[in-house]
């Protein structure tokens, strides 16, 4: 049993393409949170549900750590923070996460979570090397879960 391991997922660029959505740069900048609704998975929802399932069967817990938009206001952050729990709900309805923080844009993710030295999976190279823990791009994440 792997008790205390924490596998942590980022939303932008790694399980959520936003960076696909139409306009999604204006949109954001604007303070339109839809783009983060719209993002369709960069994982198959089925294929993560089963990788999810066998890492909980071995201790592992699961996390999710995404900030909100770069420059956003509290109001606009609030509405974010909705759409993003939203857009889990809709893509990995049957996943049970551990533990979902969508914190403030530039917050350093391992300060929030309750593993910092768990496993991130991250598009963000500077965040990955803050990472206390293993950090892996998002072309790594079936590897990487079929292997734990």
């Amino acid at each position: 049993m792997n008790s205390g391991k924490t596998v942590y997922f980022d939303m932008d660029g790694t399980i959520a393409n936003l960076y696909e959505v139409d306009n999604w740069l204006n949109k954001l900048r604007n303070e339109d949170e839809t783009p983060y609704l719209e993002a369709k998975p960069m994982i198959n929802p089925l294929k993560f549900q089963i990788l999810i399932s066998k890492i909980k069967a071995k201790g592992y817990k699961v996390g999710v750590i995404s900030w909100t938009s770069k420059g956003g206001k509290s109001k606009y952050n609030s509405k974010v923070i909705k759409a993003k729990r939203e857009w889990l709900a809709i893509h990995f309805p049957k996943v049970t996460f551990d533990e979902v923080h969508i914190i403030k844009y530039g917050v350093n993710k391992g300060h929030v979570c309750a593993n910092p030295a768990g496993i991130l999976f991250d598009d963000n190279e500077e965040i990955r090397n803050d990472w206390r823990g293993l950090a892996f791009e998002p072309n790594m994440i079936e590897k990487v879960l079929a292997s734990l």
